[in-house]
C-alpha cells in the first residue's frame, strides 16, 4: 500500500471504529487490539494505529498500562459534567448557527427530523438512531463558523453516547428527543439566536435527566 493510499483509508477506518464503539458493537472497556481489528476490517494495522489513537484523542479510548488501549468507561460523574459542558457550548454553536443558515441548510435539517420522525414507527436501532442524532446536531456546529468550538463538541458529544447507547431503545426517549430537536429547529428557521441557543441548551439538559432514570 502507498503512502497516499494509506491517507485515503485512514478516515474511513476510523469512522468504521468509532461507529463501532458508539453503537455498542465495542464495549466499554473492550480491548482495542490493533492486530484484531485490522484482521477484523480487513485493513493493515497502519490506519488501525491511527485510528485507535484518535480515539484516545476523542475520549472514546484510554491507555491501560501494561494492557494497550481499550474503549473508555464513562461513569455517572463523568456523564455529568461532560454534558453540563456540552448544554453551554451546544447552545453557543446554535446561537451562532442561527444567522449563517441558508434556506438550503434548514431544509437538510428539516429532512433529518422527518427521517428521525419515520424511524419512530420501527423497532429501536440504536446504531442507526445514534447516527441520525449525530448528524444532526454535527450540521449545526458545522454552520456556526467556530472550528474549535466545533472540535470540543464532537468530543463531548461522542464521550455521551458512549456512556448509555441504551438512550435509544426507550420509545418514550426517542419521542422527546425528536421533539426537542423540532423546537431548536423551529428557533432556527425563526433566525432567533437566543432563541436558537436557548432550546439546545435545554436539549442537553434533558439528556442529563433521561440518561439517569435508565
Amino acid at each position: 500500500m502507498t503512502d497516499a493510499d494509506s491517507e485515503l483509508l485512514g478516515p474511513s477506518v476510523h469512522r468504521q471504529l468509532r461507529q463501532l464503539v458508539l453503537s455498542g458493537e465495542l464495549a466499554p472497556g473492550a480491548p482495542l487490539s490493533v492486530l484484531a481489528l485490522s484482521a477484523r476490517l480487513g485493513v493493515s494495522r497502519s490506519p488501525v494505529r491511527e485510528a485507535v489513537q484518535q480515539l484516545i484523542y476523542e475520549g472514546l479510548a484510554v491507555t491501560v498500562p501494561h494492557a494497550g488501549a481499550r474503549v473508555a468507561v464513562v461513569d455517572d460523574d463523568r456523564i455529568r459534567e461532560v454534558l453540563t459542558v456540552r448544554a453551554a457550548l451546544d447552545g453557543l454553536a446554535a446561537e451562532a448557527a442561527a444567522t449563517r443558515l441558508t434556506e438550503f441548510d434548514l431544509g437538510k435539517l428539516a429532512a433529518m427530523l422527518s427521517a428521525q420522525e419515520e424511524n419512530l414507527l420501527d423497532n429501536a436501532d440504536p446504531a442507526r438512531d445514534t447516527e441520525l442524532d449525530l448528524e444532526f446536531h454535527t450540521f449545526i456546529r458545522d454552520r456556526s463558523g467556530n472550528r474549535t468550538l466545533t472540535e470540543e463538541l464532537a468530543r463531548l458529544e461522542a464521550q455521551a453516547h458512549l456512556y448509555r447507547g441504551d438512550l435509544w431503545q426507550h420509545p418514550r426517549n426517542r419521542r422527546i428527543a425528536l421533539r426537542e430537536h423540532r423546537r431548536i429547529l423551529d428557533a432556527l428557521e425563526s433566525g432567533h439566536a437566543a432563541d436558537a441557543r436557548d432550546a439546545a441548551d435545554a436539549h442537553v439538559r434533558g439528556l442529563i435527566t433521561r440518561l439517569t432514570r435508565i
